[in-house]
């Protein structure tokens, strides 16, 4: 009865803003007169087909990558170049720009053509000292020839030390412009086109071995040609062909902290990421000091519906995962309670199906 009464008084007197916001944190307009080398680095030559039997010799020339009327232009073209028939271009912001979870984004007009590939992608920064796949890779976007799907994949090791993937496609039209994102956070990570979702991969708590998607990741795009993936160029492939990209923008999740005057504003309940949810979430607080904690949901009459912590913690920052079965709760807003010493916050969640 106490709990439901303060709950209620926080229902009264506390504005609790539950809309979510992302920050921008790190971003390549690509709107200078050219390629911004304290962003990116070339990576050059064949290295054996890149473990994929690639058939392209990269290189850092303004003919394979450039910037064009505020956009980055990579550039495949049909050459003989460092003893391989095709040349373009491939980019990575490693040793320069990395990032641990966030929205990374890119607007970006894929080409089209036998033997193309184009990707937007990730790789873990340990890299040089754990290898592949170790370090883990996210394939934000990677499209091949023709098709009329994108791909969004995943690619690491498991807790045996063998290598795993998942992913799944989305249809799109290759002819136009795209929005291509990820957001990742501690227990998921999520691939966007144009806004809209189509594919959710779960690392909460290193499950499955996914160690590697909690450490600091740098960008990739490159443009190849031929492979296992997409087969060899044909006679029906025009070269030149382009891969168009407008920008790069990373974001962090920006998150609003509600105090009253006799919180300290050394503890923080952090809003829920996703929220909207369904048919999880996840749910952070900071602690300044050791202090027993209780972390509850409630609906909006103060009904406690499940305790997610009641324990003793340490200074530290914490996530908690909040899960429903599909008959459990209905839509509708519920309420995060947050009580560490004596210290007590609220966050509104809200479940929308």
């Amino acid at each position: 009865m106490k709990m439901r009464f303060v709950v209620l008084l926080f229902l009264t007197f506390v504005v609790v803003t539950n809309a979510q916001s992302w920050k921008l944190i790190w971003s390549d307009e690509f709107d200078g007169p050219s390629i911004n080398t304290s962003n990116w680095t070339f990576e050059t030559g064949n290295n054996n087909g890149w473990g994929n039997n690639e058939l392209e010799y990269y290189t850092s020339r303004p003919e394979n990558a450039k910037i064009v009327n505020g956009e980055l232009v990579i550039t495949a073209l049909q050459e003989s170049y460092g003893g391989k028939s095709y040349t373009s271009a491939r980019m990575k912001t490693q040793g320069k720009k990395s990032f641990k979870y966030g929205r990374i984004e890119a607007y970006i007009k894929v080409p089209m053509g036998q033997g193309s590939w184009p990707a937007f992608w990730t790789l873990g920064e340990n890299i040089t000292s754990v290898g592949w796949p170790k370090c883990g890779e996210i394939d934000i976007m990677e499209h091949v020839n023709n098709l009329t799907v994108v791909n969004g994949t995943v690619h690491y090791a498991k807790t045996d030390g063998t290598y795993d993937s998942k992913g799944t496609t989305t249809t799109f039209d290759p002819s136009q412009y795209h929005l291509y994102a990820i957001e990742w956070d501690a227990a998921q990570i999520k691939w966007f086109i144009d806004s809209k979702p189509f594919f959710t991969f779960y690392i909460v708590n290193s499950i499955n071995g996914t160690e590697e998607f909690h450490l600091p990741h740098f960008i990739l795009l490159n443009l190849a040609i031929g492979g296992k993936w997409p087969g060899n160029p044909d006679g029906t492939m025009q070269f030149p062909i382009t891969m168009n990209v407008d920008y790069v923008r990373v974001y962090e999740l920006a998150t609003d902290v509600e105090k009253t005057g006799t919180i300290p504003n050394e503890f923080n309940l952090i809003q829920n990421y996703p929220n909207p949810f369904n048919p999880e979430t996840t749910i952070g607080y900071e602690l300044a000091k050791e202090s027993h904690v209780t972390l509850k949901i409630y609906d909006t009459l103060g009904n406690e519906f499940k305790t997610l912590v009641d324990e003793y913690k340490p200074a530290g920052t914490y996530n908690s995962q909040f899960s429903i079965l599909s008959s459990e709760l209905t839509s509708g807003v519920y309420l995060a309670v947050l009580n560490a010493g004596g210290v007590i916050r609220s966050k509104k969640l809200m479940l929308m199906k």
